[in-house]
């Protein structure tokens, strides 16, 4: 797949993303949350919620799978500056590198965006917090998606035993699987919140791939990326 399909996809999960918001904010809008907070599709949500309950064990196994897509980021930061020292050259870093540390910068300016533009608030208070905060989309969600999908990704360019790229593919996948379900099944979230971060990630991570796609090509890797070309 090319990086301008690539990049085409995330622009239809950016679209559906923001029609996404416009449905939740117009449809079956009610106060059912704590401190009188409304949520559309309230009906929907609050089935699921009713559902799921508060499951406080399964938001700490987000938690701690959070930590290490947090870590898995400053890893990446680690090697980037890895071949700074060792190349003595901002120029000569891996594009690839800095298209990583580009995705991950826009996923933070995401963030901060939905911290200041509250779509939803969590169902409910959490123990720490005086006040409801806000849910949409969940962080975690989007976080998962991103780094642990785009690790899968640049893995590929790196690790040149094809055994321990398998293997390290598999674990960021069931990471990545089990915080979208952690995070669901806490009860931390509305359903919408968990989609809108389904979403949202995806229009992020097809971002990602495209760029990877474009630095791959200058940094010399070859299709079956894994061993780059001599340059």
């Amino acid at each position: 797949m090319k990086a301008k399909t690539k990049f085409i996809i995330s622009g239809v999960f950016f679209a559906l993303f923001a029609a996404f918001i416009a449905v939740i904010r117009t449809v079956d809008v009610a106060a059912i949350g704590p401190e009188g907070t409304s949520v559309g599709l309230s009906a929907v949500n609050r089935s699921f919620h009713e559902l799921t309950g508060v499951n406080m064990g399964w938001y700490k196994v987000a938690e701690l799978l959070g930590y290490a897509a947090l870590a898995l980021c400053g890893l990446a930061a680690l090697f980037g500056l890895w071949q700074l020292v060792t190349r003595r050259s901002l120029l000569k870093v891996d594009k690839t590198v800095y298209a990583l540390g580009s995705l991950y910068a826009i996923t933070i300016g995401i963030y901060f965006l939905f911290e200041k533009i509250v779509i939803n608030y969590r169902p409910i208070i959490m123990p720490e917090d005086a006040h409801v905060e806000a849910s949409f989309p969940s962080s975690h969600t989007v976080l998962a998606i991103v780094v642990f999908a785009s690790a899968m990704i640049v893995l590929g360019y790196y690790v040149k035993s094809g055994a321990l790229l398998a293997v390290l593919r598999v674990i960021c996948a069931a990471a990545l699987a089990a915080t979208v379900f952690a995070r669901t099944w806490s009860g931390a979230h509305w359903l919408t919140d968990i989609v809108g971060g389904v979403l949202i990630g995806a229009a992020l991570l097809s971002l990602g791939a495209g760029f990877f796609d474009l630095a791959a090509k200058k940094d010399g890797f070859q299709k079956n990326a894994r061993h780059r070309h001599d340059r």
